[in-house]
């Protein structure tokens, strides 16, 4: 697929196409059975953000045998595991290696018709953009490194990062969406930009309407910001405007780098609302977070 999009697809038959991708990261919690979770639903979001249905799973797995006692990696693969089972994927394989620094994710392959792939440049103006999980778990699990987060804090990271995007594709395939992706290491800013660049279209956030996670304002006001979200900000900000008025650490929220964050989609105005309640009835921290407009010179706008 062209444009930045989420996951590699390949046309089989004229009614099947396979979405494939893959996806590990190091540890952001302590918890090895969590951190499974986190990385594995991390791992399916490519495949529900392309209107797919994950088929199997393969573990990824960078290990420090010397380090760690195996019951680490073997409660990691439990908690991958889980999710892969809640995905409703089978565990074919995987392969591992010895490696100074620990790492763990799936490649994962599903399938999709190919009249019904949901692509990140199909954006139109008149659409509204829905985004399916709060933002913040960047600067949360920088906040936990630091040792200054509470284990609330950390409870809601792992409820946030280890819940898989099915249920939201599940509730948008109901509906003519326009344009789909994840938010994940680019941060909202970096994916919106992939999606209006793709689309060629200008699209305004709305900063009072950002789902954001608990504390994760407070704890940008402290400086709790990852090197990603300065790495985002340095290669995105050409192409983002941010009104005047935006607190500055709502800004460093907008490039915040997402663990397994939600889904963005632009659906057209008369559907939004319907698309929005059928997610929320799913239990999902919803909104409406913004509209797509003509092309501007600058292809991100956010707006007080």
């Amino acid at each position: 697929m062209r444009h930045s999009d989420d996951a590699g697809v390949v046309r089989l038959t004229d009614d099947i196409a396979l979405v494939q991708t893959l996806d590990f990261f190091t540890p952001i919690v302590d918890n090895p059975y969590d951190f499974g979770r986190i990385a594995a639903a991390n791992a399916f979001s490519d495949i529900y953000a392309m209107g797919g249905t994950p088929l199997t799973a393969m573990n990824i797995v960078c290990f420090p045998s010397k380090d760690f006692s195996t019951d680490i990696l073997k409660q990691t693969l439990a908690g991958g595991q889980t999710i892969i089972q809640e995905a409703e994927a089978h565990l074919v394989g995987g392969h591992s290696v010895d490696d100074q620094e620990f790492k763990y994710g799936l490649s994962v392959t599903g399938v999709v018709h190919p009249d019904k792939i949901v692509s990140n440049s199909g954006a139109s103006p008149g659409d509204l953009c829905v985004l399916t999980k709060p933002l913040g778990t960047g600067i949360l699990a920088t906040a936990i490194k630091g040792q200054i987060a509470s284990q609330q804090n950390i409870n809601h990271l792992i409820q946030t990062t280890s819940s898989l995007n099915k249920y939201a594709s599940t509730a948008m395939k109901m509906f003519p969406i326009s344009a789909c992706t994840d938010i994940t290491g680019f941060g909202l800013a970096g994916h919106s930009t992939e999606m209006a660049l793709a689309s060629n279209v200008c699209i305004h956030f709305y900063g009072d309407q950002l789902p954001l996670i608990p504390q994760a304002t407070e704890y940008a006001q402290m400086g709790m910001i990852p090197a990603g979200a300065y790495a985002n900000k340095n290669y995105f900000s050409q192409y983002v405007r941010v009104a005047s008025r935006i607190p500055k650490a709502l800004e460093n929220i907008f490039y915040d780098p997402q663990t397994s964050g939600g889904l963005l989609l632009s659906i057209p105005a008369q559907y939004a609302q319907d698309c929005l309640s059928a997610i929320l009835q799913k239990n999902i921290d919803a909104a409406i977070v913004g509209e797509v407009k003509k092309p501007d010179i600058s292809p991100i706008v956010v707006l007080k």
